[in-house]
C-alpha cells in the first residue's frame, strides 16, 4: 500500500478534478470556444501520443477520475482499456457519461496509480495524462515511475507542466506553507523530470507541447528500456 502522504497527493488530486468535474455538469451554458479549443487540443495530443507509442492495444488509464479520455482511447477498434481510480464512486459515476457500446470495452478497478495492482508487465501501456503533472514532489514521483516501470511491458503516456507553470505552483505553495519540506529548488523542472525519466528506466520517445509555445504543459510518450 502507498504511505499516507503518497495516498494524500492523489486524495487532493481527485479532489480537485472532482470539483472541475461537478462545475462542468451542473453548467447548462453551451460551451465557449476557448473550452472546446481546450479539449480539442487535448484530444488531439493524446491521438498523436497514442499513435507514437505503437496504437497499444492494452492501454491502462491511471487515476481515471469520470474517464474523460476512454472515447479518444477507444478510438483504435481492437484496443483494450483497464481503467483504476482512488476511488469507487468516481468509478461507479463515470459509468453513467459513456454510452454502453463504449463501456464494454472498459473494465475499472479501484487501487492507486502508486501502487498497482497488476502484476509486472501487465499492459502495453500506462495512460497517466493528469495526476503525474500535479505531483509536486520528486520522490513521489519516483514512485509512480518505478510502478509505470513494473507494470507497462513497453510505453508510458504523461504530462508535465512547464517550467513557469512549475514556479508560480511553487510560490502558491511558499505562499500556504513557507517552511513545507516538500518544496524543491528552483532549477529547470522540465530538465530534472527529464532526468527522473531517465533514472527510472525509461527513454523519451516524443514530447508535445500544449499549444506550442504555451506556458502550460507537454505530454510525454516514454519507451521502457529492457
Amino acid at each position: 500500500m502507498p504511505s499516507p502522504s503518497l495516498t494524500s497527493i492523489e486524495a487532493e488530486f481527485a479532489e480537485r478534478c472532482d470539483r472541475e468535474h461537478a462545475r462542468t455538469c451542473t453548467d447548462t451554458r453551451p460551451q465557449g470556444w476557448l473550452r472546446r479549443l481546450w479539449l480539442w487540443r487535448d484530444e488531439r495530443l493524446v491521438r498523436q501520443a497514442l499513435k507514437v507509442a505503437g496504437e497499444p492495444g492494452l492501454v491502462l488509464d491511471l487515476a481515471c477520475g469520470p474517464g474523460r479520455f476512454w472515447p479518444v482511447l477507444a478510438e483504435h477498434g481492437n484496443r483494450v482499456i483497464l481503467a483504476s481510480d482512488l476511488s469507487q464512486e468516481r468509478l461507479d459515476h463515470a459509468r453513467v457519461h459513456h454510452a454502453p457500446v463504449l463501456l464494454r470495452r472498459v473494465k475499472t478497478f479501484k487501487g492507486s496509480a502508486f501502487s498497482v495492482d497488476l502484476s509486472a508487465n501487465a499492459v502495453d501501456c500506462i495512460f497517466c495524462l493528469e495526476l503525474f503533472r500535479h505531483v509536486p514532489v520528486a520522490e513521489a514521483r519516483r514512485v509512480l515511475l518505478q510502478e509505470f516501470h513494473r507494470v507497462s511491458r513497453d510505453t508510458v503516456i504523461v504530462s508535465v507542466n512547464s517550467d513557469s507553470f512549475q514556479r508560480a505552483a511553487r510560490q502558491h505553495s511558499a505562499s500556504r506553507e513557507p517552511a513545507t519540506a516538500l518544496a524543491e529548488p528552483p532549477v529547470s523542472f522540465r530538465a530534472q523530470v527529464e532526468a527522473e525519466f531517465r533514472q527510472a528506466g525509461f527513454n523519451i520517445l516524443n514530447q508535445q507541447e500544449f499549444l506550442p509555445g504555451s506556458t502550460l504543459w507537454r505530454v510525454y510518450v516514454l519507451r521502457k528500456r529492457r
